[in-house]
């Protein structure tokens, strides 16, 4: 009998091809981990020596690490552009709220990417995306949503939150609450494949943090300091220490969600990525950058980045080649194997070459970080400041010393980049957003009209500067009122709930709900005295506003026609010094 012998790159290429056929037919499960206002150093995997973040270290230790990913310098742009995989200001996102943080419904989500592909989809923590459908998760792709949509939230400890556009009750300190609905989510779809988005919403402020983390950090001596220097008063130490106690919390959650892919046989099957939404919210150690959240500088907007999928990618590999947000869609899409066409022309690309590649080819690339009208970019090698100022991030990372003198046909490069950026993708941006809320919208049977995007007229006062998570008070005159510019997207019958507080003299208080034609009464049967609670949580005092526990009065049901028109909250009779404090109304279509 003659000896057959084997070719070696034949069979390779049966390996690959079989492979590929296993990949279709049982696609990798997704996890995608973001924090929010977690720094690039406030990881022990970065060099930060006054925290230890054991879990999320392993992650980047057995799977591959980007060591120049860049982010938006804000929340809610990042969280678009990752989404999308493209430019924030292409989808509308201007803001991080009162509307200016909603993603156009035109634009193709990452979840409905991976839902069209049969995958179940879950969101769990801060949407910060849109409130009301069309814009709400639920709209965009995901079949179960457990969180907040707003930009951030006032109290991490059981606090008032939504599943599925129903109000609930949270359990606990809310990361733990988050991930425990994350491990459910994953036990619950074990058999089929599922996306994952975990969007923490930690350590943003206000600083709360359970004991058991918040002890090793309330004393702690710290050995790193910022890029601005050294604290400046107690209150910004304790804002450090608070910061790292959080991102430890966050690291124990990590830890939970692996243990269980572990349990469940599922990590070699599963993709793992963790990143953060832009710089640190506080002077802390990053490494020595310069700028921090907000900032488009380098500190601003570069995130720490792993990508981890036990057993099919490199272990301890780390790219130094510049990537981005916007990148993480169209890699997801290839490591996947999805091959739907995007809706849109993405902006980023994929980054698999990098990932599961020894020596790519890789072309030198722009990558642009712009907020309220500061735009700057990063090559491999230097970033041009919104200013012109032109910087060697190879030598000198901290962007201490100006070289456009030196290096003018850099600068020439990088400006005419930056004009053509601005000339093509930021013109998107439109001058004023004429984006109605929306009432009533069929993807969803409720609809949220918070304080948050509402117009005070008269005496009214929001509880705090920073909307996002306020109420209305003060209303001492009677005939003050509160606005939306909305449309109802389908005529029908709405039951109107309103959250409110008062005092026992407001007893009897009369105010209406109307919309165009169409009005309703609501009578204050019951006082509602409740006091602002937060402070004792807080390790660190807080900028936002405190929060109160706010009373549904469900007022009856509204007849609404289709169209746009002024949603309006306004007083009839007053009783008492003031009618109500105002936190919500919520509509739900009967």
């Amino acid at each position: 009998m003659k000896k057959i012998r084997s070719n070696p790159f034949s069979l390779f290429f049966l390996l690959f091809i079989w492979s590929c056929q296993i990949q279709k037919n049982n696609p990798p499960n997704v996890i995608l981990i973001i924090s929010d206002d977690q720094g690039w150093g406030d990881l022990s995997l970065n060099g930060n020596l006054d925290l230890t973040t054991p879990h999320i270290d392993r992650l980047g230790e057995t799977g591959v690490q980007f060591d120049r990913f860049y982010v938006s310098p804000v929340c809610s742009p990042t969280r678009a552009e990752i989404l999308t995989g493209r430019h924030h200001v292409r989808g509308g996102v201007f803001s991080t709220s009162r509307g200016g943080e909603r993603l156009d419904i035109d634009e193709e989500t990452m979840a409905e990417v991976f839902k069209t592909a049969g995958y179940q989809t879950a969101a769990y923590g801060k949407w910060h995306n849109g409130m009301q459908a069309p814009f709400h998760p639920n709209s965009r792709g995901f079949d179960d949503f457990y969180g907040f949509c707003s930009g951030h939230w006032g109290n991490y400890y059981n606090p008032l939150l939504e599943h599925n556009g129903n109000m609930v009750r949270g359990n606990g300190f809310i990361i733990d609450d988050l991930t425990q609905h994350g491990i459910d989510f994953i036990e619950k779809n074990k058999n089929q494949p599922f996306f994952l988005y975990l969007p923490y919403n930690t350590p943003h402020s206000p600083m709360q943090v359970p004991d058991r983390f918040w002890k090793k950090y309330k004393d702690k001596k710290l050995s790193q300091i910022g890029s601005e220097g050294p604290p400046k008063n107690q209150n910004q130490i304790d804002h450090t220490r608070a910061a790292l106690a959080m991102g430890e919390n966050i690291d124990w959650n990590v830890g939970r969600i692996i243990d269980h892919l572990k349990n469940s046989d599922l990590l070699e099957k599963t993709i793992v990525i963790y990143l953060s939404d832009n710089g640190p919210n506080g002077n802390r150690w990053n490494g020595n950058m310069k700028g921090r959240k907000g900032s488009t500088d380098e500190g601003g907007v570069r995130s720490p980045m792993i990508i981890n999928w036990s057993g099919k990618i490199p272990k301890g590999k780390i790219i130094n080649q510049i990537a981005s947000g916007i990148d993480l869609l169209p890699t997801l899409k290839d490591l996947t194997g999805i091959k739907s066409q995007p809706k849109k022309p993405m902006d980023g690309i994929s980054l698999q070459p990098l990932i599961m590649e020894k020596n790519p080819s890789w072309e030198n690339r722009n990558i642009y970080n712009y907020w309220r009208g500061k735009l700057s970019l990063r090559n491999q090698n230097y970033r041009l400041d919104y200013q012109g100022q032109l910087f060697d991030m190879i030598n000198d990372p901290g962007q201490t010393t100006d070289i456009s003198i030196d290096r003018p046909q850099v600068v020439k490069e990088l400006l005419e980049a930056k004009e053509h950026w601005k000339k093509t993708v930021l013109v998107e941006l439109p001058n004023k957003d004429k984006r109605p809320f929306y009432i009533g919208h069929t993807s969803l049977q409720t609809t949220q009209i918070p304080a948050r995007d509402g117009l005070p007229h008269g005496e009214l006062k929001r509880s705090n500067r920073f909307p996002n998570c306020t109420y209305f008070t003060n209303w001492i005159n009677q005939k003050d009122s509160i606005t939306w510019e909305a449309e109802v997207h389908k005529a029908g019958n709405f039951e109107v709930t309103v959250y409110y507080s008062c005092e026992e003299d407001a007893v009897g208080s009369v105010f209406e709900v109307s919309f165009g034609k169409a009005k309703i009464k609501g009578k204050i049967a019951e006082a509602h005295t409740t006091e602002e609670y937060g402070a004792e949580e807080d390790r660190v005092i807080r900028q936002e506003s405190y929060v109160k526990d706010f009373k549904p009065l469900k007022i009856g049901v509204i007849s609404l026609q289709k169209g746009k028109g002024t949603l309006k909250i306004k007083g009839i009779k007053k009783n008492g010094r003031e009618l109500m404090d105002f936190r919500l109304m919520l509509f739900r279509r009967l």
